[in-house]
């Protein structure tokens, strides 16, 4: 019997208002990976790329009778568009956008150019800002220098001061996991600011270019997200929730969650270049050259032209089809989803392979479940799939 094709519509439209950045993170997907595209894109997205991305976002909800959508600001450093600027490109995606459809704005910042004259036009728009941060300032310059090998850690706190100023505003914190840092002491500083959510990535990594380790055989980052987990619990004053463990928790729960980095829900998320072009996963550039590519723009092909490109249909459609033999066998598959896209690439096997943090996801699965029995808490199915 043929499979029933069933799509699920764009949700999220991540759109890459600059492609420059005023620091230089060594890790960073944009300008430090194997793909280079964005240092030949336009610096910033023009009027005519937003008033094109929006009129196709406005199809898009149209057709699939969305009620509301997020619309995410992203860069490179978004910043760097200018005030002016970014004014007009937002009167310009909620201009193109049905007035009938709810549109949530956010941002994603380094942080270091927020200002009050920024924070009036987020006021106008209703923009909420999160901002990237990773831990105490030494933890933070490990990684978050400037172009001149400076510190960016007192600008990223200024800013983050300034926003915790209008707290309606801030949207939370983005930490890049690094063993070299104490887990406890990067969660509880973080904690110190307030935000309403801290959400911590793994560092990008394939199986041909896998993260750095300590030692291989010991699960890692498994153990390190563990301990955060532990400090996250034992801090009740903390009202801020951790996002990889919630979803984690969520999962465990039997809740269907739509977020990539994790479970088998299809990916709802597009991004949009500084360009117009249209991007599936934008992390693929980690993987290399050109794996991001959809070969489609705003100024010709429709969103749900790109909802149908073999790269996104295959995750709507496939569930854990489409994942590694191993994944499809692990009783955690529901929860960890074989882990994010770019994570699970070889050139040898694409894309069916099991996640380089294999272990570190199974390690943490095991201890927020084994947390979440200790109080009492029933999980649900971990070992179903997808339709």
């Amino acid at each position: 019997m043929a499979r029933l094709e069933v799509t699920v519509p764009f949700r999220t439209f991540i759109l890459k208002v600059a492609n420059r950045c005023n620091i230089d993170c060594d890790y960073c997907f944009v300008f430090n990976s194997k793909d280079q595209a964005a240092r030949h894109l336009p610096a910033r997205m023009g009027l005519d790329a937003a008033r094109a991305a929006a009129r196709r976002v406005g199809e898009h909800v149209m057709a699939h009778g969305l009620r509301a959508v997020h619309v995410v600001l992203h860069g490179g450093e978004p910043l760097l568009a200018g005030v002016r600027h970014m004014a007009g490109l937002l009167g310009a995606v909620r201009e193109g956008i049905p007035a009938s459809t709810e549109v949530h704005f956010e941002l994603q910042t380094n942080g270091t150019l927020l200002s009050d004259a920024w924070l009036d036009l987020f006021e106008r728009y209703g923009v909420v800002v999160g901002v990237s941060l990773d831990g105490p300032p030494a933890a933070n310059d490990r990684h978050r220098l400037t172009h001149h090998g400076r510190s960016s850690a007192a600008a990223t706190i200024r800013g983050i001061e300034l926003l915790r100023s209008r707290p309606h505003l801030f949207a939370g914190l983005l930490a890049v996991v690094d063993l070299a840092n104490d887990p406890v002491e990067v969660h509880d500083y973080l904690a110190s600011f307030e935000p309403p959510v801290i959400d911590f990535g793994f560092p990008h990594g394939t199986h041909d270019d896998p993260p750095h380790r300590n030692d291989p055989s010991v699960p890692e980052y498994g153990l390190w997200m563990s301990q955060v987990h532990d400090a996250w619990l034992d801090r009740p004053d903390h009202q801020h929730s951790v996002r990889m463990l919630e979803d984690i928790v969520a999962l465990s729960s039997g809740v269907r969650s739509s977020v990539e980095t994790l479970g088998l829900a299809p990916p709802t998320s597009v991004v949009i270049e500084s360009d117009g072009s249209i991007e599936g996963v934008d992390t693929l550039r980690s993987v290399g050259e050109g794996a991001s590519l959809l070969g489609f723009d705003v100024f010709n092909h429709s969103l749900d032209t790109a909802l149908h490109h073999p790269k996104l249909l295959h995750r709507q459609q496939e569930g854990t089809a489409a994942l590694a033999q191993q994944c499809r066998s692990c009783p955690l598959v529901a929860v960890c989803g074989g882990g994010y896209l770019p994570h699970r690439f070889s050139t040898d096997r694409g894309y069916r392979n099991p996640s380089v943090y294999c272990a570190d996801l199974a390690y943490l699965i095991q201890h927020v479940q084994g947390s979440l029995q200790r109080h009492g808490w029933a999980l649900g199915t971990t070992a179903s799939a997808a339709p």
